[in-house]
């Protein structure tokens, strides 16, 4: 049993401008890879029209059939050759046949091979400067004046002749004008798209850098904070369990439960990271960031951590998350600094002023050792400058240093101006 294979689906067919312009941007391209193949194509075409004409067709509109046959020969050169030249040196090409032209009007031969100038005279248009069309068409023009003037009204009335040629000139060049007109549009077009690609690369950079900076903002913040938490809480636990056994117990809770708390907002910052079929990334943000109503959470880990922290509010707290969650990692990371450095038996004491329309002020200070800045570019590592960073998102000021003699200890003041209407 014969089986017959399927036809393959009727596609539609090709359109005819796209079709032409897929063969167009073929030939252009191999055409910028090999450039001498289409000029020696082209000019032997014109070579080859040139001698067949000058076989004898010439003499049909001679002024003088008697011209010698050898002339003709190279005179059709003359007006033909140069035009391997047409794209590389256009004025100079013109210039080379204006000789040959012009011994073909005197000596009567009028070889239709002169019709070529008007090609050097379209790429004279198109690829040098405008004004170079002036000195063009008066080479193109100086056969037709000189026809004129050598056999009058014979070759028909000289405004006839003048006006003709001039015609033949102006069409050459305002096409070689329109095409170079489209050429330059074109050009400039693509030049915007590639800038306007660079800038998109730039910009996607950009976000990327500032998404990094971000989210080691963060992650120091996490880290930093819970670390010093739980290293508190082992030193007071290490300590207490020869006394204390109780005591010991509940440090290794809190170490516990503070670890727990370290793991889930790593989490949600990592989640946040990750982008799956699933929709990881949309569920991540659902996840809320750090507010003022977790700061007693917060302080209640500091002190477990063995730091008594105490607290002022003045105003009532109305901002916006953002600004919250700026006030929540100052705040954060001043009472990590103290755990590090202030040493024992430190206090520390946030206040907290809320203004109008925005406006807050926070003051952190400890009772610890205190001392200069970390030495470093950027006053030591990531703390500080993240916390600048932080403040300047809203056109914040912060201050970070130790507090005037004769007081001991660090000082943290931040102030967020009032927001500005958008």
């Amino acid at each position: 049993m014969d089986h017959v294979k399927p036809e393959p689906e009727n596609r539609a067919a090709e359109p005819l401008t796209e079709y032409v312009q897929r063969v167009n941007r073929r030939l252009r391209a191999f055409d910028r890879r090999r450039p001498l193949v289409w000029d020696l194509h082209l000019t032997g075409f014109w070579v080859v029209a040139a001698l067949i004409d000058a076989s004898g067709g010439w003499r049909t509109v001679a002024h003088d059939p008697g011209v010698p046959v050898g002339l003709v020969l190279v005179l059709s050169l003359g007006l033909s050759v140069p035009l391997l030249w047409r794209r590389s040196h256009p004025g100079a090409a013109l210039l080379a046949t204006l000789p040959a032209a012009l011994v073909s009007v005197w000596t009567g031969a009028a070889l239709q091979a002169a019709l070529l100038q008007l090609l050097l005279v379209h790429h004279v248009a198109l690829r040098l400067p405008l004004r170079s069309l002036w000195w063009a068409v008066a080479l193109a023009t100086a056969p037709t004046c000189l026809a004129v003037a050598r056999y009058g009204d014979s070759v028909g009335p000289w405004h006839q002749q003048l006006g003709s040629q001039l015609t033949a000139i102006g069409v050459a060049a305002l096409i070689g004008i329109t095409v170079r007109t489209r050429r330059d549009y074109t050009q400039v077009l693509e030049d915007r798209a590639r800038r306007l690609e660079t800038e998109r690369d730039q910009q996607v950079r950009l976000a990327a850098a500032a998404e990094r900076a971000r989210i080691a903002r963060e992650m120091h913040d996490i880290i930093g904070h819970n670390l010093s938490v739980i290293t508190g809480l082992a030193d007071g636990g290490r300590y207490a369990a020869a006394k204390s056994p109780d005591r010991a117990t509940q440090a290794l809770d809190a170490i516990g439960s503070t670890s727990r708390q370290a793991l889930a907002e790593l989490r949600r910052l990592l989640d946040i990271l990750r982008d799956d079929d699933q929709g990881t990334t949309g569920r991540a943000e659902l996840s809320p960031q750090p507010a003022l109503t977790d700061l007693d959470r917060l302080l209640d880990g500091v002190r477990r951590a063995g730091l008594p922290v105490r607290t002022t509010v003045r105003g009532e707290a109305a901002l916006p998350e953002g600004r919250q969650l700026t006030l929540y990692r100052v705040i954060q990371e001043a009472l990590t600094n103290t755990l590090k450095h202030a040493g024992p038996d430190a206090t520390a004491h946030i206040a907290l002023s809320y203004a109008t329309a925005g406006a807050v002020t926070l003051t952190v200070t400890d009772t610890g050792s205190g001392g200069p800045l970390p030495a470093g570019p950027s006053g030591g590592g990531r703390g500080l400058p993240g916390m600048r960073e932080r403040t300047s998102l809203y056109g914040g000021t912060l201050e970070a240093g130790p507090r005037p003699a004769p007081e001991r200890g660090w000082r943290v003041h931040l102030h967020l101006p009032e927001e500005t209407p958008q």
